[in-house]
C-alpha cells in the first residue's frame, strides 16, 4: 500500500471541481496493484487464457511498434470517478523527469513508430511536456495529446490549443457524455460547462473543422456499468448534439469500455456492480476482438522508463515478459528482444475483448 505521507505536496487548482480524492491519498488497499489484481482474481471469471485459444491464438504476441505511449505521469487537476490511473492533485511524485524523456526519445528512434501517444493524468502538467511534443514533431511523429479538456482553462496554460494546432497534435479529449449529468456524474459538478468552454477554444484555432493536421477526439466512457453503445451511430449522435445545443465541433468519437481496474473497480465495488459488471464483460467477450488489440502495436512506457504491454498493465504493475524492462535497456538489447514476448494477460483484459473490442484506439 502507498504511504499517503510519502506523496508530496498537492497540485492545487481551485477552479476545478473534485469528484472524488484518490485511492493513494486515501490510503485505500485498492492503491495496490497487487490488490486490484486479488480482486479480479477471486471473481472466478474464466481463465483469460482459455479465451484467447478459443479464438484460434495458442498466444498473443505483438506484432510490431506502431505507437509508442508515454505515460508521463499521474499527476492530474482532477480526480475523476472511473479513472484507471488513480490520477489526481495529489499525485506529484510519479512525474517522469527530463532524463527519462530523453530516453524515451534516444528508444522512439530505435523503433519503427509513426505515432507518440502522450498521456497521463494530464500530461500538460509535466514540466517537459512541450519539449517533448516538439522533439516528437520534429522526428516527424503523429503526436497525441490525452487531454482532459480542463487542464487547457489553466492560467499557464491556456495558450495550448493554439501551441498545438500550430504543430499539428491531434488532441484526444476525454468527455464521459454530450450531456451534462452524465458527465458531472463520473467528473464532478461544473466540469461540463468547463469542458464546453475548452472544446469552444480549440474549435477556434481550428480543431475539429475536418483539417487532418487538427484532429479533435472526443472519448466517452459509460457514466455506468454497462459497455458503450456503437461507436459510429453515438459519434451521429454527439455531433448533432453538440452543435446543436453547445455550438461545438469535433472530428471523431471513441468509445472505450470502463476497465476494472483502480478507483473504478472501487466504485464497482461500493455501488454492489462488481460481480455483473465482470459477467458483462466475460459474456459479451469477442473472438474477432482479440487480433486488434492495442498491446500488439503498442508499447507502453511508464513516468520512471518501466515498459508495459498497455496501459492498463502498466497500472497493474504487469511489465512487459522481457528482458527489456525498462526504455534505456532498448538500446542495448535491441529492438528483437523487445518483440519477442508473450504479452501479459490477466482477468482485466476482458475489458478490450467484450462487444467491439475496446483500448486506447477505440472499438475495433
Amino acid at each position: 500500500m502507498i504511504d499517503p505521507s510519502s506523496l508530496g505536496t498537492p497540485f492545487v487548482d481551485d477552479e476545478t471541481p473534485l469528484r472524488t480524492t484518490s485511492l493513494a491519498v486515501r490510503g485505500s488497499a485498492l492503491a495496490s496493484p497487487a490488490a486490484q489484481i486479488a480482486v479480479l482474481e477471486a471473481a472466478g471469471l474464466p481463465e483469460f487464457g482459455g479465451a484467447v485459444r478459443s479464438a484460434g491464438l495458442a498466444r498473443i504476441r505483438p506484432w510490431t511498434i506502431d505507437i509508442f505511449q508515454i505515460n508521463v505521469g499521474k499527476l492530474c487537476n482532477m480526480t475523476c470517478r472511473h479513472c484507471h490511473v488513480d490520477a489526481g492533485p495529489d499525485r506529484v511524485v510519479e512525474n517522469m523527469d527530463r532524463a527519462t524523456i530523453d530516453a524515451c526519445l534516444r528508444a522512439l528512434d530505435l523503433t519503427p513508430a509513426h505515432t507518440v501517444d502522450i498521456t497521463g493524468g494530464a500530461p500538460e502538467l509535466n514540466p517537459h511536456f512541450r519539449d517533448l511534443v516538439d522533439a516528437c514533431v520534429a522526428r516527424g511523429k503523429h503526436v497525441i495529446d490525452r487531454c482532459n479538456l480542463t487542464v487547457l482553462l489553466l492560467g499557464r496554460k491556456r495558450d495550448l490549443p493554439a501551441w498545438l494546432a500550430d504543430r499539428g497534435v491531434e488532441v484526444v479529449c476525454s468527455l464521459p457524455h454530450h450531456r451534462k449529468p452524465n458527465t458531472d456524474a463520473q467528473r464532478g459538478d461544473g466540469v461540463y460547462e468547463r469542458s464546453i468552454e475548452a472544446l469552444r477554444r480549440l474549435n477556434a484555432v481550428g480543431y475539429g473543422q475536418g483539417d487532418p493536421a487538427r484532429r479533435l477526439t472526443l472519448m466517452h466512457n459509460p457514466a455506468g456499468a454497462f459497455l458503450p453503445g456503437a461507436q459510429g451511430s453515438m459519434e451521429r449522435e454527439w455531433k448533432e448534439s453538440l452543435a446543436r445545443h453547445q455550438g461545438v465541433r469535433f472530428d471523431r468519437l471513441i468509445a472505450l469500455n470502463n476497465m476494472p481496474i483502480s478507483r473504478y473497480l472501487e466504485w464497482l465495488q461500493s455501488s454492489g456492480n462488481l460481480e455483473m459488471y465482470l459477467q458483462k464483460l466475460t459474456a459479451a467477450f469477442n473472438p474477432a476482438a482479440v487480433s486488434g488489440l492495442m498491446c500488439r502495436n503498442t508499447l507502453s512506457i511508464g513516468w520512471d522508463g518501466s515498459l508495459y504491454d498497455c496501459d492498463f498493465n502498466q497500472m497493474l504493475d504487469l511489465g512487459v515478459a522481457s528482458t527489456v524492462r525498462n526504455i534505456r535497456d532498448l538500446d542495448r538489447l535491441g529492438l528483437d528482444a523487445l518483440l519477442d514476448r508473450d504479452v501479459v494477460t490477466g482477468p482485466h483484459c476482458y475489458g478490450c475483448t467484450a462487444g467491439a473490442g475496446s483500448g486506447c484506439g477505440g472499438q475495433g
